[in-house]
C-alpha cells in the first residue's frame, strides 16, 4: 500500500516556512490505519517485542492498536504532571526551550524488550529522551518504528545511530 497517498501536506503549519505531514487521513481510513498498524506490527514481532512503548500523543494511536494485535501491553510516555503514579523523567533541550517526558517507575522490567514506536521522526530528541527512560529502568530497546521519517537535514535517524529504526513513509 501507498502510504503517502493517506498523509495530507500542509503549508505553513504551525508556522511560516514548515510543511506539516498530517496523518490523520491514513487515520480516517479503517482499511489503510489497519495496514499500517499491520505492517509496524510486524516489524515489532521481528524485533521480538516483549512491550510497546509510545510518546504522547500520536505514538499512542499507533502503539496502543501495534500492541493490541500482538497481544502485549503498551507503556504511556508523558507530559509532566499526567501520569498518577511515581515515575521517572528525562528533560531535553529543543531547538527553542526544553521538553520533558516521564513513565512510570514500574513500567518496564529490566531486561524487557521494547519496541518503541511514534507517528515521526524529525529531530529524534522525543524518541532519543524515550530510550534513555528506558533503558534507565533496565529496559532494552530493540527497534523502534515511525509511520512517517522526514530527512531534510533534521539529524532524526543519525541521533537514534546504533538502534534499528523503521519507517513506512519517507520524505527527503
Amino acid at each position: 500500500m501507498n502510504f503517502k497517498d493517506y498523509i495530507a501536506s500542509v503549508p505553513n503549519f504551525p508556522v511560516e516556512g514548515v510543511l506539516f505531514r498530517d496523518i490523520t487521513p491514513l487515520l480516517e481510513n479503517g482499511p489503510a490505519f489497519n495496514e499500517a498498524v499491520n505492517e509496524l506490527a510486524a516489524y515489532a514481532k521481528s524485533r521480538g517485542a516483549e512491550i510497546i512503548v509510545g510518546p504522547e500523543s500520536r505514538g499512542f494511536m499507533f502503539g496502543c492498536s501495534m500492541a493490541n494485535k500482538l497481544n502485549i501491553g503498551f507503556v504511556p510516555v508523558r507530559k509532566p504532571g499526567k501520569l498518577p503514579r511515581e515515575t521517572v523523567s528525562y528533560k531535553y533541550d529543543l531547538e527553542y526551550g526544553s521538553n520533558e517526558i516521564h513513565i512510570h517507575k514500574d513500567a518496564i522490567k529490566p531486561g524487557q524488550k521494547v519496541v518503541i514506536c511514534d507517528d515521526l521522526l524529525a529531530t529524534g530528541g522525543t524518541v532519543e529522551a524515550a530510550i534513555k527512560l528506558i533503558e534507565s529502568l533496565g529496559g532494552e530497546v530493540v527497534g523502534i518504528c515511525f509511520v512517517i521519517e522526514i530527512d531534510e537535514g533534521l539529524g532524526g535517524r543519525k541521533k537514534l545511530e546504533g538502534y534499528d529504526v523503521y519507517s513506512l513513509i519517507q520524505y527527503d
